[in-house]
């Protein structure tokens, strides 16, 4: 399932966008205060400044708004992740960078992660598969640049697993604001993270030299 396979009964594929980007800001304002179940599709339609008809000419039903907001959400994290990784670097740089880059875009977009990740279980099965895979796709854009930046060989499991820290590392700055944002900005829970990255790299190489 991706969003071109939202049916709409619209044609113009640059109106159906537009339309479907004032769904995705409308939805994601309340999803946050609401909730996905307790928000009614009257209301989604008047956050996104048109009418209940207007909004089931762009979609079926509740459930497709909320796909296109985490199909949105992870569009915009790949193209941006692309946008950071450049696959033929090779230096510990290359990592920090993407790190740096990907956490910003964590803060871009804290109120669309944290909806996704309390309503992603609302989705039908087939739509939390193709969310899901996403979502590894883009660990394996991780993955790739870890593989490359680190001089001392890994197994595939630790480079999986450091891949996966670092991603869920960025999300939660975003649904452990309430605390986190009380200590660190974003500069110095960034700068922290990485710290604390490298160093464990560098204690786990002189170990295994011993």
């Amino acid at each position: 399932m991706a969003e071109n396979q939202v049916p709409s009964s619209i044609k113009d594929e640059t109106l159906v966008l537009k339309r479907r980007n004032q769904m995705i800001r409308g939805a994601v304002t309340l999803f946050i205060e609401k909730g996905f179940h307790k928000t009614t599709t009257r209301e989604i339609a008047k956050a996104s400044g048109f009418s209940i008809g207007t909004l089931y000419e762009y979609i079926r039903k509740k459930e497709d708004v909320l796909f296109l907001v985490c199909d949105s959400i992870y569009q915009r994290v790949k193209e941006r992740m692309e946008a950071s990784i450049d696959p033929n670097q090779s230096s510990i740089q290359s990592l920090v960078h993407a790190i740096r880059s990907y956490f910003q875009l964590m803060d871009d977009m804290q109120d669309e992660v944290v909806v996704m990740y309390q309503e992603v279980k609302s989705l039908s099965r087939d739509a939390q598969d193709y969310v899901l895979q996403k979502e590894r796709d883009m660990v394996a854009m991780l993955e790739q640049v870890i593989l490359n930046s680190l001089s001392e060989k890994r197994s595939d499991h630790e480079i999986k697993l450091i891949a996966n820290n670092i991603f869920v590392q960025g999300q939660m700055w975003g649904f452990r604001r309430w605390i986190l944002q009380r200590t660190f900005t974003l500069e110095s829970y960034t700068d922290t993270q990485i710290q604390l990255l490298l160093e464990g790299l560098s204690e786990t190489e002189k170990e295994s030299s011993k």
